[in-house]
């Protein structure tokens, strides 16, 4: 090759290679979970060196334990919005779930007949959900917004509005289940962890999770190319539900009882999780790193004001104001896109 090509081809070739990198970089900065997560960093450096406290092994292990409950449920919630929907009876369904669980328990039944029954118990309201919104065509605002007041009214009547602690005699294997731990790290967090991966891997690498970012890009356009809107958007509520249920087993297990009043204000919790993470409530986008990341930014904030002395109060104040601040930045995001 005479040497003028060789230099051409070269060139041509740092080109290429110069312009790849580029593109990652550009897109790495783009992505909003990698900012949250940068934002966590900082957060947690940052109450380390002002309370000493914070940065502590236990702590660390109750910030973890505590978030991983709603990250559990946000894998759910995002498949739900990344379709497009919404659904806010998550924490009324785990109310739900546990009760029916403890009141199995109570009854002596083994721990393996009543963990599955809460189970099912949650993921048939999710089908009623999914059915109303799917076959019958109501919003799904409209829908769930009446399934938190209906699971949580369940809830009160099958407990009678008392709390359950008798377990029965498996109830340490309950306990164990839920407030236990592997090489130092709770058994939630093992769960949640294992739960992204799945998740991510369902989302990026298969025609389901394909489907799920057909649907919420273009409803009409995902059914006219053979796409199964109706069975995939009953399959998401009936998941976001069994995923409430999941977390509210591991719950019964921490707390040792259980509540009707369980996952009051979780709805939201999980919500915004999802869309601190990156997710669009318009639907068509969202990530199963980025719900795990929110979840635990959520988190931190939340123990670190409470590390810092701030009145509980303002928790919700900061969570809004995040909330808010994500979704500005993805409306920065979009319009630079376009």
């Amino acid at each position: 090759m005479p040497p003028e090509k060789a230099e051409t081809a070269s060139v041509s070739i740092q080109d290429v290679v110069g312009i790849q990198q580029s593109t990652f970089l550009q897109r790495l900065t783009a992505s909003q979970p990698f900012w949250i997560t940068v934002a966590l960093f900082v957060i947690v450096v940052f109450m380390s060196f002002y309370e000493p406290a914070y940065a502590t092994e236990r702590n660390f292990y109750n910030i973890t334990r505590n978030f991983a409950f709603i990250g559990i449920m946000a894998m759910g919630m995002l498949a739900v919005i990344i379709t497009g929907g919404i659904d806010l009876s998550v924490g009324s369904i785990m109310g739900f779930v546990t009760i029916v669980a403890g009141v199995v328990l109570e009854a002596h039944y083994p721990w393996w007949v009543a963990l599955p029954a809460g189970l099912l118990a949650g993921a048939a309201l999710g089908a009623i959900n999914g059915y109303i919104i799917a076959y019958v065509g109501l919003p799904p605002f409209v829908v769930t917004l009446g399934m938190l007041a209906a699971a949580r009214s369940f809830a009160q009547i099958l407990s009678g509005n008392r709390m359950i602690t008798d377990f029965g005699p498996d109830k340490q294997v309950v306990l164990e289940i839920g407030g236990g731990q592997i090489l130092g790290i709770a058994n939630p967090v093992w769960v949640l962890v294992i739960l992204t991966l799945i998740f991510g891997f369902v989302f990026n690498y298969t025609s389901w999770g394909r489907r799920l970012f057909a649907i919420g890009g273009n409803e009409q356009a995902a059914q006219l190319t053979g796409v199964p809107v109706r069975r995939m958007k009953f399959q998401v509520y009936v998941l976001s539900a069994c995923m409430a249920a999941l977390s509210s087993i591991l719950i019964l297990g921490w707390q040792g009882s259980a509540i009707n009043a369980l996952g009051i204000g979780y709805e939201l919790r999980v919500i915004a999780s999802t869309v601190i993470g990156g997710a669009d409530l318009m639907g068509g986008a969202g990530t199963a790193y980025g719900a795990f990341i929110g979840a635990a930014l959520i988190e931190v904030i939340r123990n670190g004001l409470l590390m810092a002395g701030v009145d509980a109060n303002w928790q919700g104040a900061f969570v809004g104001l995040f909330i808010v601040l994500a979704v500005y930045l993805e409306r920065l995001r979009g319009r630079s896109r376009a």
